[in-house]
Parts: C-alpha cells; sequence; structure tokens
C-alpha cells in the first residue's frame, strides 16, 4: 500500500454544549517510521480540533446528557401517594423518591383525560395547539371509520424524535393512545426505537388480553392468565440493561391504576373496609410502587444512578369511586375530565442524584407541556417549541422567573382553563361567564371572585381567546352545550 495515499480514520467526541454529543471524522496518514515528524505534525492539529470543536473536551467537569426516565402513572390522584398527604396507601419507594429528590406542588397534567394529556407531553404544545385535544373527535365526525380517534399527525416533532436524533436510544412502555396501527401517529412513527403496550386506549383497559403491541401494531400473543402490566414492564428494565452504555430515554406511560380495576393480589387491603374496586384500585398503585423500586435498584446495579434523572406523574386527577374512600383528589375539588384542580393537579417528582437536592420541595407553576423543553435542555439540543418552557433551572435550585400562563381546554365537555400566578380560571363556552379562584389560599376552588377582579378577568379572556387555535375536529362552542359529542349517531358508546 502506498504510504503517502494511506489513510486512518479516527473519531472523536465533539460537543455544542454541556449535555450535546456528536463525532467529528478525521482521515491521518499511516505513520510509517520515517514519517514520525509528518504524524507528529497532524497529531498537533488533531489536538488543536479538539480544542476548537469540544468546548468540555478539556473541562474537568465535563460529563455526557443524562439518560431519562419518564414514568406516568394512569388516572392517579394527587392524593393517592403517601408523600403527597396519603393516609390509605403504601408507597414507600415512590416516597423514597420523592426524598432523594425534588417534589413538586403546582404541576399540572397536560389535560384532563389520557390522550389530549399524552398528546401535549410529547409533542410540547398545549391543548389550544397540540392535534389530539380530547380523547375523541367532536367535530368532522364523517372523516373518520368508527370510533373519531384522531391520531399524531406525521408533521407532528416528537420528544422521542428530537431525542433520537440526538443519539438517544428510545424505548416506549406501556399506552400510546395517539395513533392505532396503520395511522400517521404511530410510537414507530414518532421517534420509539423500540415500544411495548397497547396502542389502542380500549385495548390498555383489558388487563388480561391475549396480545400486547410491539412498535406499529405488531401482536404479540400473552400466555392466558398473564397480567399484562408485568411483561411491559420487565421489557422497559431490559431496554435499560440493553442500552446502559448509551444515553436513553425511557419513556413509561403504564396503564396501572387506570380501570379496569384488576389486580394478580389485593392482600396489602384486603382487611379494608372498602368496596372490592377500591381495594383493586389501591393495590395496583402499591403493585406500580414496587416496580418503581426495581427500577431503583437496577440504576444502581448498573452504576448509572447518577447518570440518570427520573420523573414520576400522573397523566390526569382521579376517578370518581376513590375520591371519598381514599382521598385520591386531594385538598383539590374535581376529578378526571374536569379542568379544576382535582382533575389538572397531578403529583410530579424528580431525581437526579448529585444533580437535584434530595427533599426539596417546590411551589413553582408547571406543566407535562414544559417537559419537551427541559428534557431538550438536558440533552443539549435546541427546540421550536413555544409553548414548553425548561424548568432544568428549578431542578437544579437556581432561581427561576415565574412562568408564562399555562392553558387547556377540554371537549367532553368543553371547557377552558388558564392558570396564571396566584390566579386559576375556567369557563365552559367560549363566550360564558369567568369563573376566577386563588389557588394559593383557595385550593379547592370555592370561592369564586371574577366579580371582584374584572381586570384579571379581561386578562385571562384575552388569553384563552389567544390560545385557542380553531380545530375542525375540536370545534369550540360559545354556550355549554347539553348533548353528548364525540361519536356517530348511532354508534356504540366507547368507554376511554
Amino acid at each position: 500500500m502506498d504510504s503517502a495515499t494511506s489513510r486512518s480514520r479516527i473519531l472523536f467526541r465533539t460537543a455544542g454544549g454541556p449535555f450535546s454529543s456528536g463525532f467529528l471524522a478525521i482521515a491521518l496518514p499511516a505513520a510509517p517510521f520515517d514519517g514520525i515528524f509528518l504524524t507528529m505534525r497532524f497529531f498537533a492539529a488533531f489536538v488543536a480540533l479538539i480544542a476548537v470543536f469540544s468546548p468540555w473536551a478539556c473541562a474537568k467537569d465535563a460529563e455526557a446528557p443524562p439518560n431519562i426516565i419518564f414514568i406516568m402513572a394512569d388516572d392517579q390522584g394527587y392524593g393517592d401517594l403517601a408523600c403527597y398527604g396519603s393516609r390509605h396507601l403504601l408507597t414507600p419507594n415512590i416516597d423514597r423518591l420523592a426524598s432523594e429528590g425534588m417534589r413538586f406542588t403546582h404541576c399540572y397534567a397536560g389535560s384532563a383525560v389520557c390522550a389530549p394529556t399524552r398528546c401535549v407531553l410529547m409533542t410540547g404544545m398545549h391543548p389550544g395547539h397540540c392535534t389530539r385535544r380530547d380523547n375523541t373527535a367532536t367535530g368532522a365526525l364523517d372523516s373518520f371509520k368508527g370510533r373519531p380517534l384522531l391520531p399524531l399527525d406525521a408533521s407532528d416533532t416528537t420528544i422521542a424524535s428530537s431525542l433520537q436524533k440526538a443519539g438517544y436510544a428510545t424505548g416506549g412502555f406501556g399506552k400510546w393512545g395517539l395513533g392505532n396501527p396503520g395511522t400517521t401517529g404511530t410510537p414507530d412513527r414518532h421517534g420509539f426505537d423500540l415500544f411495548f403496550g397497547y396502542l389502542d386506549q380500549v385495548h390498555a383497559h383489558d388487563y388480561y388480553t391475549d396480545h400486547l403491541v410491539k412498535n406499529g401494531g405488531e401482536k404479540v400473543p400473552m400466555k392466558k392468565g398473564t397480567y399484562s402490566h408485568i411483561p411491559i414492564f420487565d421489557t422497559a428494565l431490559q431496554f435499560i440493561r440493553d442500552n446502559v452504555d448509551n444515553p436513553f430515554f425511557c419513556y413509561l406511560p403504564v396503564c396501572l391504576p387506570h380501570g379496569k380495576y384488576v389486580t394478580p393480589n389485593n392482600e396489602t387491603y384486603a382487611g379494608k373496609p372498602w368496596p372490592l374496586m377500591v381495594k383493586n384500585y389501591a393495590a395496583m398503585i402499591t403493585h406500580l410502587d414496587r416496580d418503581v423500586g426495581r427500577l431503583m435498584a437496577l440504576l444502581k446495579q448498573l452504576k448509572i444512578d447518577e447518570k440518570t434523572i427520573v420523573f414520576y406523574t400522573s397523566d390526569n386527577g382521579p376517578n370518581p369511586p376513590f375520591v371519598e374512600p381514599l382521598e385520591s383528589a386531594g385538598p383539590f375539588r374535581g376529578i378526571k375530565r374536569k379542568l379544576t384542580e382535582g382533575g389538572l393537579r397531578v403529583p410530579m417528582i424528580a431525581r437526579w442524584p448529585g444533580k437535584i437536592r434530595p427533599k426539596t420541595e417546590s411551589d413553582f407553576v408547571w406543566g407535562h407541556v414544559d417537559f419537551f423543553a427541559t428534557a431538550c435542555e438536558l440533552a443539549g439540543i435546541k427546540h421550536g417549541k413555544k409553548d414548553s418552557i425548561s424548568i432544568l433551572p428549578t431542578l437544579l435550585g437556581k432561581a427561576q422567573p415565574q412562568r408564562q400562563p399555562l392553558y387547556w381546554e377540554i371537549h367532553h365537555p368543553f371547557q377552558q382553563a388558564v392558570r396564571t400566578g396566584k390566579w386559576k380560571a375556567l369557563r365552559y363556552g367560549t363566550k360564558s361567564p369567568l369563573k376566577l379562584f386563588d389557588v394559593i389560599s383557595d385550593p379547592g376552588e370555592a370561592k369564586d371572585l371574577a366579580a371582584e377582579n374584572p381586570a384579571i378577568v379581561r386578562n385571562i379572556e384575552a388569553i384563552m381567546e389567544k390560545e385557542h387555535t380553531p380545530s375542525r375536529f375540536f370545534p369550540a362552542p360559545e354556550k355549554p352545550k347539553n348533548r353528548k359529542a364525540g361519536r356517530k349517531k348511532g354508534a356504540k358508546k366507547q368507554a376511554s
């Protein structure tokens, strides 16, 4: 081989920020014994390029972007964890997560029901801008064959696709709910290297299903008697093992404790004076808690505990049967599907050893919509999501300005809500009177202060008008309507 033309390709890591990563390739000549001085000259250039392209290459505190794990329970109330005041449920592992990290008291779900919350979380757009604004569409119903389930659009950018482009391995495990097989909304089309669980939100009610789904629709048979949460969570743990040497995003929108309310074992609560449904619901939460403990033990076993940030939350507020016996809504009014605090205020815990100070509590107001920007900053990448802000400064114990107003809308029935500072406002039609509450002094939203604060009301009405963009699939009525919407006339009602 001609030594003058022979080349060796060298790769080294570069970065554009404290958590971003990439590679730069340099071709060097082969180094015959008599060309040592030429090689030294190339080596000097090589070192210079490292200094130019890798700002943190020589820094003592240089570090790779963290692994990101996001666990989201399904229909778990704010008051369903001991660390959030529950007197009824045993959640020692999630409580430990909170004691080793930061517990937020003013975090809000993306919506008050399953599918739009997932849409907000994945896309970083609030319900006035995102594609899926309720579980089922309320307009343009002739566009659908069967149930009016609007999938993610092919143009929707998700946090998974953004992290995937940044070099993260991406896995999702649980209930997707944003696109069934054959649509533009399946997880394999939106940045997930691996997805395992349920695509269809109604299929996800069947914990003893005969099959689960992989990626865009591949059916994976289940043995009779298999409780689906178990293989779903086990697959997530294996995904973490398989990517121990790579940055990864593990998204766990688990089905527990959503109905149907069945569990392999409710003996922990067998002696409680509750109906069977309530015992099973409680046992489902404690089952999930045990799995959180398994996950945290795995991170320590793999020695990636300090390289991994873990978030834990719920997708919306609780269902009615659990509000009284378990105090599932905590101190708040309302339930799932309502834009009151009980439907929207959710637990949120973040843990990152060495970065997030243990045993801290934050009253910073933010929501699931902000996970997109936060994850992007963690990964050292840019994003163009105007609805989403990064809360990384708060996580790291730094001062952060008050967030701009949070906005929601939901369509079964239609409601709009805004949280800005201490104020929370609700209305049930775009021309309906606004209800206004000071949720700092009145977290139960008992006293309507709209009449006493006309300027605040006008300001929030303007916010609602600005933040709502029209969607033919989710028309916004001017006044409350008493009819049932969301399905074609004569169509069989589906649970969601």
